[in-house]
């Protein structure tokens, strides 16, 4: 009778060769993947950004942070800077990166071998009997075939996952940027309309002074009556508004409890005396549009899919099963003689009602379209930097216009029309007048200034990125 033994080995090479393999601390080191975004972002705005890993980082960050805005006036600067520190929305895309790398090492890795054991028959050794233990190690073929392309597509994602956060960054600084300036911008008309209402009040005031004495008619009085509630009621609206330009802010800086105790100026920076022109804005743009990147990655990881379709679409999987078997059988002696014997058993499936032919032709198809997208998003980007260019000289010679023209002659006017009324010329009604109208002009010409601060912010996102649909209030 014929006994067997089988202890379970796996192919040696393939084993400690899978145990051996080294992977870059670029994937397995926790910081290192953010260092890409980081130089990114450093680079296009000259900002930092933090990814915060532990409890200890985060309190020195939340002291840092509080350090920054905590009873101060911040500057446009100041609230960008908060918001790369501080927005949680922020980290959790940095995390995003992080399981990107992760999946990069984990490709990386080889499959791990499937064991199997097993002990059959009854042990009656007195009797030439013997139990059989079988034992065997499978390792899948196509997973060490493919896993150099599989690593790469992976590494592919994991920078389109650094470039993508990139973006991200950029598109909340630029957010923070214009929620700036339309706080400020907001709390600027507060003022203008503040300035405004004394005037207002001592019209209405001078009105009612009249008509008791029967010099002003109901109809005048009402007049000046109407246009003081109108305007409060302006200066109501404008404090509400101003009021959520600052909630937008502070959202974005991810800022709460005693952390939203800061302030913003009253008025937005003055106008350059002048901006330059940017001959090579489009090419500007497409060197450097964050996700003019991610979309080129994308193709490229398309591309890498199709080749990996097309080398393993007529294999779906292959395990090889690898070992020896030991037979023992008892001699007339009372003896025990073995054989060894190699085994090596191949498995896999075939895939009979598919040949490979669809997903190659989805691949192809696949890729086709990947290459129209970034196209079509390099002509976008061009479109867009021209546009942010244009828009940019635009606001800029609107608000100049304001600046240089139109709130001297209003100057000149108002001063007139206090010699005038001084000389009994003008009635003071006329000379209020003249102030609503200044106002006005006052209010136009700040909106130009936002407009062309808005432009500004706009034209940075148009060449490095990060261009949000956030309209202009």
């Amino acid at each position: 009778m014929r006994n067997y033994y089988k202890p379970a080995i796996i192919a040696l090479p393939l084993f400690l060769g899978a145990c051996a393999t080294a992977v870059p601390p670029q994937y397995t080191n926790k910081y290192a993947a953010f260092d890409t975004v980081a130089a990114g972002t450093t680079k296009s705005i000259g900002k930092q950004t933090v990814w915060i890993q532990s409890q200890q980082e985060a309190d020195a960050n939340a002291k840092r942070v509080h350090s920054m805005v905590h009873k101060k006036n911040i500057s446009a600067e100041t609230a960008v800077q908060v918001a790369l520190l501080n927005n949680k929305g922020l980290q959790a895309t940095y995390a995003e990166v992080g399981l990107s790398a992760a999946e990069v090492w984990q490709e990386a890795l080889p499959e791990n071998p499937i064991v199997s054991i097993g002990i059959f028959g009854i042990a009656a050794p007195e009797l030439g009997v013997f139990r059989s233990i079988e034992g065997m190690f499978a390792t899948n073929l196509l997973d060490a075939k493919t896993r150099k392309q599989r690593v790469a597509l992976a590494d592919t994602q994991f920078k389109k996952a650094q470039l993508n956060a990139v973006n991200e960054t950029l598109k909340l600084a630029s957010e923070t940027r214009q929620a700036w300036i339309n706080a400020v911008s907001a709390f600027e008309a507060v003022e203008n309309l503040k300035r405004a209402s004394a005037t207002s009040d001592a019209s209405s005031e001078l009105a009612q002074s009249l008509g008791l004495a029967g010099s002003l008619d109901k109809g005048s009085q009402a007049r000046e009556h109407a246009f003081n509630a109108d305007l409060a009621a302006q200066t109501a609206k404008a404090r509400l508004e101003a009021a959520g330009a600052k909630a937008e802010l502070t959202q974005l800086m991810g800022l709460w409890g005693a952390e939203v105790d800061y302030f913003v100026p009253n008025a937005l920076p003055r106008l350059p005396k002048s901006i330059p022109r940017r001959p090579s804005i489009e090419t500007d743009a497409l060197m450097n549009r964050a996700e003019l990147k991610v979309a080129k990655l994308g193709l490229e990881a398309t591309a890498q899919a199709y080749g990996l379709t097309d080398a393993t679409r007529f294999v779906t999987d292959l395990e090889l099963l690898a070992g020896f078997e030991t037979e023992r059988e008892a001699d007339g002696s009372g003896g025990v003689s073995s054989n060894t014997t190699p085994q090596l058993e191949i498995e896999f499936a075939i895939p009979i009602y598919d040949t490979g032919k669809a997903r190659l032709c989805k691949a192809e198809l696949d890729y086709l379209r990947a290459a129209n997208v970034v196209a079509e998003m390099a002509v976008n980007v061009r479109t867009e930097a021209r546009s942010a260019e244009a828009a940019y000289h635009g606001t800029y010679q609107i608000a100049k216009h304001y600046r240089d023209t139109v709130l001297p002659l209003r100057k000149v006017v108002d001063e007139a029309a206090i010699l005038n009324n001084n000389g009994m010329i003008t009635s003071t009604f006329e000379l209020l007048e003249d102030a609503r109208e200044t106002l006005e002009a006052k209010m136009e010409a700040d909106e130009a200034k936002r407009d062309f601060w808005l432009a500004k912010a706009n034209l940075q996102a148009a060449i490095y990125g990060g261009k949000t649909s956030q309209s202009e209030k």
